[in-house]
């Protein structure tokens, strides 16, 4: 028992004759640390109490030990003012609003469904990259970036192919290139499951625990689920870098990579955010900074981003399956409707 040794019933008669404090404390002591006998002692969680299972504290105001999510809005329910549509052509799977300054849910509707991510996906995998390679990391194109399927987004890659990963992480995060998510991952975590495995030790990490991925890019698989507010978790995550933060408010993007040969590809593109390419006009107390977009068939429409009030204060967004873009949209500007332009 790792050196602690039970007490028998002699040594507590023992104990019984000796000053009444001193048996006291140690018969506490006994009972907190050692586990003789077939009884078990917790201290179970009581709202009324300071002393539980969540939190311990001492006289020392300074020893309070932090809980995990002391920093992080917590989602307990749904929260979904006004009619909900949950089927149907304007129908929805989950949304949520989050003051990330607050660390407050404002509205939460199926937060904790799990559902299909598409190229939200590219968030975590932004996420894992730059937390395990610098931005003038070289990375080389072989056979697994190749995509030939047309319906597939893309940039082209060919085996040989060269860019750095702040190039991939541009062409990941505003045109949301497949071949490029697929380029990021076998390049940093030696192969696609590889890869996958450090997204999701990055997802526990976070408290995206109602997750699983197993491709950098989205592309569908039935393995491959997350729920809002696990893109909550990860989208808060993902903000914290000015490098993401700065390319997700991209409306464009030219650059030049090499190919094989060693000659210069130039690849420009325009990025899928409805918000920034002013297709959509968010409401006039809001700003969108910038988010990731996710669209198959299976998945719906998708997007998570982060906008400002106008006193500066920072919102993320999630809405999962909307039956088509349209309503995705719409339904993001419902929530940012509920931000206090005071």
């Amino acid at each position: 028992m790792n050196g602690v040794r039970c007490i028998n019933n002699m040594s507590l008669y023992n104990l019984i004759r000796r000053p009444a404090a001193m048996a006291g404390l140690f018969l506490a002591s006994v009972m907190l640390f050692t586990s003789c006998g077939s009884k078990s002692y917790s201290v179970p969680f009581d709202v009324n109490t300071t002393k539980s299972a969540f939190r311990f504290e001492t006289n020392n105001s300074r020893s309070i030990a932090s809980s995990f999510a002391e920093n992080l809005a917590v989602v307990s329910g749904d929260m979904t003012p006004g009619e909900e549509i949950s089927f149907g052509e304007n129908s929805y799977g989950s949304a949520i609003l989050v003051n990330v300054d607050k660390h407050e849910v404002m509205y939460s509707r199926n937060a904790t469904a799990q559902l299909y991510p598409a190229s939200m996906t590219k968030v975590l995998t932004a996420v894992v990259a730059l937390e395990n390679a610098s931005l003038d990391t070289v990375l080389t194109a072989n056979d697994n970036c190749v995509f030939t399927a047309g319906d597939v987004q893309k940039i082209g890659l060919k085996p040989g192919d060269t860019m750095t990963l702040d190039q991939a992480l541009h062409l990941l995060l505003i045109y949301s290139a497949n071949d490029v998510a697929a380029l990021i991952a076998e390049n940093i975590g030696g192969s696609i499951e590889g890869f996958s495995t450090m997204m999701n030790a990055k997802a526990r990490e976070l408290g995206a625990t109602n997750s699983n991925f197993v491709n950098p890019h989205g592309l569908h698989d039935e393995q491959h689920y997350t729920t809002a507010y696990d893109m909550y978790l990860i989208f808060n995550e993902a903000i914290k870098d000015d490098t993401i933060t700065q390319i997700i408010g991209m409306n464009s993007y030219t650059t030049s990579y090499k190919n094989s040969a060693g000659e210069e590809v130039t690849f420009s593109c325009d990025t899928t955010n409805r918000y920034l390419k002013g297709l959509v006009t968010s409401p006039s107390n809001v700003t969108v900074v910038g988010g990731k977009t996710g669209t198959t068939i299976a998945a719906g429409a998708c997007l998570v981003q982060l906008s400002r009030d106008s006193a500066g204060r920072n919102y993320i967004t999630c809405v999962m399956k909307g039956n088509n873009i349209d309503v995705t949209y719409s339904k993001t500007n419902s929530l940012l409707s509920m931000i206090d332009s005071n």
